[in-house]
């Protein structure tokens, strides 16, 4: 691979940190024993370490393939240069240093350009799923202090239906179709291939705000630096044993914190190519022919995917395939023990939050306990902190700050002190979640300190579902639990108490399911909905580990009881 140009002081020492991990990947106590974060002065990671890896590279970087069989593939160079026609085009309509840039698109070429188009400006991304729309979409406008949208004719829709005043004065570009009011993206192919930014950046500048489901009344602003995530995903890169010229595909969607980790940052950190295929609906053959055909090496799903996958005679593929991986979710070891029986393979995880990197996991090489998470990734001081803030074997998962701070450790809550102020406390970062560790420093997942769960690889917040679900007349209280699903791992499912006036009949739960479908995401629909009275403290709580309880007790198909009821049943 060639690169020409000699690099920064600041791109050297990331290239030096980089290829360390690299030259560890299979010998965990030298990679944590050895690694540093480099310092950094000026790092912008598109303009410094990408474009000097791209200048000459013919490898492909980007690789997209779609159901009818098409394909878009880019080399390192070829990115390089787009990204700079398409940092020229944004500029030339008012993007500058700063500036948030809500970005809503699919697996589609466009996206990756304009990811390295605004690290190279300075922009700060706000990417959301193409999914989202309504009061969703209203909020991220607002918050996020949103000055120009890029998205697809899916977000161009969702945009148009908000109110004129959200968008009056938002830069609107739209991909692939025309659009009144709208910037054709197809023009940045006419702008020029060399782009010199106004400004320089700092590795302290805003990079990235993610808006996270969380148990408060609006979801967590969650705000990246031009350093924690560029570079903080090295310990990404190291736990999935990426290597230059892997071909690595992630099934992740765009929009999510997963989708910058595995999709774009720790692949090209590796000088990897990012493969993605594109469906409208999973069919595992498919699936596991194009891991064949397309010679991916490295491949990281969701446990979903990994349930969809073991159906099929898995072994009857030859697949090139060197590393598993499993995120989201803690996956169910029979799983594993599946697919290891028919590809000789052992699928790791990990664990790390949108507000981090890979924090913890299982690289390539490491001894592998089932259930455990694994051990601290390099970089990561990791504490288990009980009640009482003392470092125990069983507690909170909590990183260490002052100078064990780790430079992939989000900035804070763009729009909330106090927020951050309580993550951050007495000289840790907690992440709400509970673990337990054993004598070899092995980490077990035990479950979230609050409420927030998962269904299908999705965050999931029941105070948001239950403050949507009780605007219904019908909804006097609710209260919104995981309930367990074989293909989804979990769906969100509503306990109700009816309104006066109203009765607990299929109609009723009918009406309810369509005003959910009206007023919140597809990605977190209510899926299930019992009419039943809900359990509560003394002081008026509602205790959930009950309805979890019940849930984790119910048949695995079809409705527990008279009172429940489904929305796929329901339409």
């Amino acid at each position: 691979m060639t690169t020409s140009a000699t690099p920064t002081t600041d791109a050297a020492a990331f290239m030096a940190a980089r290829d360390a991990l690299v030259a560890s990947r299979t010998d965990y106590d030298a990679a944590v024993g050895s690694f540093e974060w480099p310092e950094l002065s000026d790092f912008n990671w598109a303009r410094d370490y990408f474009d000097h890896i791209a200048k000459g590279n013919d490898a492909p970087a980007l690789h997209i393939v779609e159901e009818d069989g098409t394909e878009a593939k880019l080399s390192y160079a070829e990115l390089s240069a787009r990204s700079d026609q398409v940092a020229n085009y944004l500029v030339d309509h008012g993007a500058s240093r700063g500036d948030r840039i809500l970005v809503m698109l699919g697996n589609e070429v466009p996206l990756w350009e304009t990811m390295l188009a605004a690290i190279k400006i300075g922009a700060v991304l706000i990417p959301a799923t193409t999914l989202l729309a309504g009061d969703d979409l209203a909020d991220r406008m607002t918050r996020g202090a949103v000055t120009m949208v890029i998205t697809n004719a899916t977000g161009v829709a969702s945009v148009t239906d908000l109110d004129p005043a959200l968008v009056d004065g938002v830069v609107r570009i739209a991909v692939g179709l025309d659009a009144d009011g709208w910037v054709p993206f197809a023009g940045s192919h006419a702008s020029p291939t060399d782009f010199t930014p106004a400004e320089a950046t700092t590795p302290t500048d805003p990079l990235l705000e993610y808006f996270t489901s969380g148990t408060t009344a609006k979801p967590k602003l969650v705000q990246h630096t031009q350093a924690s995530y560029p570079v903080g995903h090295l310990s990404t890169m190291y736990w999935l044993g990426l290597q230059p010229g892997d071909v690595h595909w992630t099934i992740s969607s765009p929009g999510w914190a997963k989708h910058a980790w595995s999709c774009f940052f720790a692949p090209f950190n590796a000088q990897a190519c990012v493969f993605l295929y594109n469906y409208t609906r999973f069919d595992g053959p498919t699936v596991l022919g194009v891991l064949v055909d397309k010679g991916v090496n490295t491949l990281c799903a969701p446990p979903t995917v990994w349930r969809f996958l073991i159906q099929e005679d898995l072994g009857s593929y030859d697949v090139a395939l060197r590393e598993l991986i499993s995120a989201g979710e803690p996956l169910n070891p029979e799983v594993i023990d599946q697919v290891r029986s028919m590809w000789g393979i052992t699928i790791r995880d990990g664990y790390g939050q949108t507000e981090t990197t890979a924090q913890i996991g299982n690289p390539p090489g490491a001894e592998l306990k089932p259930g455990s998470m694994g051990r601290p990734m390099p970089g990561y001081r990791i504490v288990l902190l009980d009640a009482d803030g003392a470092e125990a074997d069983e507690g909170e998962i909590c990183i260490k700050l002052g100078d064990d701070r780790p430079m992939a450790l989000m900035n804070g809550y763009a729009d909330d002190e106090d927020k951050t102020a309580e993550v951050m406390r007495d000289g840790a970062y907690h992440t709400g979640d509970v673990g337990n560790r054993d004598a070899d420093g092995y980490i077990t997942y035990v479950g979230r300190a609050d409420d927030v769960f998962k269904a299908s690889g999705y965050r999931i917040s029941p105070f948001e579902l239950e403050s949507a679900l009780i605007e219904h007349p019908a909804v006097a209280e609710a209260a919104v639990v995981p309930s367990p699903d074989p293909l989804r791992g979990f769906v969100p499912k509503a306990y109700v108490i009816v309104a006066p006036g109203h009765e607990p009949t299929a109609e009723t739960a009918a009406s309810i399911f369509a005003f959910m479908r009206a007023n919140v995401s597809g990605y977190k629909l209510v899926r299930r909905l019992e009419f039943a009275d809900l359990p509560k403290t003394i002081s008026g709580k509602i205790r959930r580990v009950e309805l979890r309880g019940q849930e984790n007790d119910r048949p695995d198909e079809g409705a527990r009881n008279g009172s429940e009821f489904l929305e796929s049943e329901l339409r």
